[in-house]
């Protein structure tokens, strides 16, 4: 069982900052591209981030420049660093991996998603 889990959201005034955090856990034998998703309400999943194992990453144009992505391989973990927010970033960030289990094929994995609410 592979289970990814995020945490860090919550409610930030426009212009704060806020980091989120996602730990893959069960039996991982690889994890290839991690990365951050988000939902706004009555809009599509898009990509926000991914980061490879070797550190490559890859922002969407919306968030260049204001949010940083980073892994840590050996503890299994990514971070979305937001700073300079803006309520247009609200919406649920869902982390993803694409994950090679111990017993079984890679797949890709969600985690349940946490809700990122920006003020204005």
């Amino acid at each position: 069982q592979v289970q990814l889990v995020e945490s860090g959201g919550g409610l930030v005034q426009a212009g704060g900052s806020l980091r989120l955090s996602c730990a893959a856990s069960g039996s991982i034998f690889a994890i290839g591209v991690m990365g951050w998703y988000r939902q706004a309400p009555g809009k599509q999943r898009e990509l926000v981030a991914t980061v490879t194992g070797g550190g490559n990453t890859n922002y969407s144009d919306s968030v260049k420049g204001r949010f940083t992505i980073s892994r840590d391989n050996a503890k299994h973990t990514v971070d979305l660093r937001m700073n300079s927010l803006k309520p247009e970033d609200t919406g649920v960030y869902y982390c993803n991996g694409d994950v090679t289990p111990i017993r079984g094929r890679r797949s890709s994995y969600w985690g349940q998603g946490t809700q990122v609410t920006v003020s204005s």
